[in-house]
């Protein structure tokens, strides 16, 4: 079975981190973490397609297509008056996805 939820537009490139480690203090949901030579992409399939890695990378080392994805679901549900237990989320909510519970 395909888990859509794993699956996100969030592409990092290594090659390109200066390690400012910008990304790890914006990031809501710890995707990144701290590594000797630049940081390290550990929970991609926490990403909630927010943006606010790739707006804080100073050399663009971060890629993502924010308003996409869980962050669009939760600000959509808000805006509708509606709670993300209706359906607005696509992801599939299970521990350790972006509208899951750990």
């Amino acid at each position: 079975m395909f888990h859509s939820y794993l699956v996100n537009s969030l592409k990092f490139h290594k090659d390109r981190c200066i390690n400012c480690k910008r990304c790890i203090e914006v990031c809501p949901h710890g995707v990144f973490s701290a590594g000797e030579s630049h940081v390290e992409l550990v929970h991609q399939a926490r990403c909630m397609e927010c943006g606010a890695c790739a707006l804080n990378c100073p050399v663009q080392a971060i890629e993502v297509e924010s308003g996409v994805g869980c962050a669009w679901a939760m600000i959509r549900a808000a805006l509708r008056g509606r709670d993300m237990d209706s359906g607005e989320c696509s992801c599939g909510g299970d521990a350790g996805s972006c509208c899951g519970i750990e």
